[in-house]
């Protein structure tokens, strides 16, 4: 919840500094827009100080929230509890009771320690110590060196002068004392709002793991052989869909029989996730490069053929009709007025089979594959090494964005007219 609202403060003061401040223009109505399509992309273009201040915002806070050396101390966010502490309990037995010292040294999860060694002290309640990783709690049986233990009747009624019952909570200086149902003590350090490393690294520890795999590879693979082999797959499998689904598209929009045929697979396949088809896809072709390809092609498949179909059917009769009055042969109609006309819906139709087919061979190579994102990823999270899952993820995305620019700029090169009417 604090990140959350942390991130929506920082998007308010961005805003509003940007806009009314640095621009000095607010909200605009839409008369101002190029045009009145709000599905044409022309009509709202990016903010680019706004895109910026997006990701420096995003880095800020994954370095506030782990502790990062990037940063300095002041914006870090309070850590987990570091140091040694102590609390005393009251045992109770045989109608008398004794006060002892319990000893606590809270350290890093990656450093080994060891329990300092304290006087037991005097009485049937000896005083006690223990060692105890950041993020993690501990058991601590007080009544192991006790005169009087648990087998003779001793209980803990009190921490730091407390009454404490089993299943209730003290705060103590750096952290809180549970007492168990069978009456012993757990520690729990102070946790604070830092990520610990294992759930969320440091970005300078993802970093630092990158250049490692690129210098050394991984599981036999350099960094690039693996993202390539994943890219090689998606490219395939994406040309394979747009080859079978853009004609089959076409021949919908152009044909009520095709359309009529077609439609409900088209329809029914659709809404079918491409991970649901994995199973399905292993036992026809295995689990080797042609499974993956077709279950890339079946991803991209429908999109492509539902994208070709919309922008045949988008395409504006009034054109025909002029293009027919002017003698135009069919062939004449397709090649000038409804091929360059359905593009715009087809170039749409590719970024989003991309953007699927991208997602859907990382999931693929999660099972059965030697090589690839999506392998590295899976791998990885076996033995925790959470620096390499998030590296992987970044690569992915940035690959993902750097695909869809790219058909960005094939697109703005190839139909010009988009948007234009």
């Amino acid at each position: 919840m604090i990140p959350l609202l942390m991130y929506v403060a920082i998007f308010v003061a961005a805003f509003f500094i940007v806009t009314k401040v640095v621009q000095g223009a607010g909200l605009k109505d839409y008369t101002s827009l190029k045009t009145v399509t709000f599905g044409d992309e022309s009509a709202v273009r990016p903010n680019r100080a706004a895109g910026i201040i997006s990701i420096l915002t995003i880095f800020l806070m994954w370095g506030i929230f782990t502790g990062s050396s990037l940063l300095p101390g002041f914006l870090h966010a309070p850590g987990p509890y570091e140091g040694t502490t102590t609390f005393t309990y009251t045992a109770e037995a045989d109608g008398q009771t004794d006060d002892a010292t319990v000893t606590v040294v809270v350290h890093p999860r990656e450093q080994a320690t060891e329990a300092p060694e304290v006087d037991p002290g005097d009485g049937f309640a000896k005083n006690d110590s223990a060692a105890i990783a950041q993020w993690r709690t501990g058991l601590i049986r007080v009544d192991r060196n006790d005169e009087l233990g648990r087998d003779a009747g001793a209980t803990v009624v009190a921490i730091n002068g407390e009454p404490i019952a089993p299943g209730e909570t003290v705060s103590v200086d750096g952290g809180s004392v549970t007492l168990s149902d069978r009456g012993t003590p757990n520690f729990e350090p102070t946790k604070g709002w830092q990520m610990e490393p294992l759930y969320l690294p440091a970005p300078e520890a993802v970093w630092t793991r990158s250049l490692e795999i690129a210098g050394a590879g991984f599981r036999n693979f350099t960094l690039i052989e693996h993202l390539g082999y994943s890219l090689f797959r998606v490219v395939v499998g994406f040309l394979f869909g747009a080859l079978v689904g853009i004609p089959l598209g076409y021949a919908m929009g152009l044909s009520d029989w095709f359309r009529g045929w077609f439609d409900p697979i088209v329809e029914f396949m659709r809404p079918v996730p491409p991970l649901a088809l994995i199973p399905l896809v292993i036992i026809w072709a295995g689990i080797g490069e042609a499974g993956k390809i077709i279950l890339l092609f079946l991803a991209a498949l429908w999109i492509m053929a539902i994208a070709a179909r919309s922008g045949v059917s988008g395409v504006k009769i009034s054109k025909v009709h002029a293009a027919y009055s002017l003698g135009a042969s069919k062939w004449q109609i397709m090649r000038h007025v409804i091929i360059p006309n359905s593009l715009p819906e087809i170039f749409t139709g590719a970024r989003v089979a991309m953007g699927v087919c991208w997602g859907t061979v990382v999931a693929a190579e999660l099972v059965a594959a030697e090589q690839g994102a999506g392998m590295m990823i899976m791998t990885a999270s076996k033995f925790q090494n959470t620096d390499i899952v998030i590296m992987g993820i970044i690569l992915i995305g940035v690959i993902g964005f750097g695909i869809d620019m790219l058909m960005r700029w094939a697109e703005r090169l190839l139909v010009p007219w988009k948007g234009k009417g």
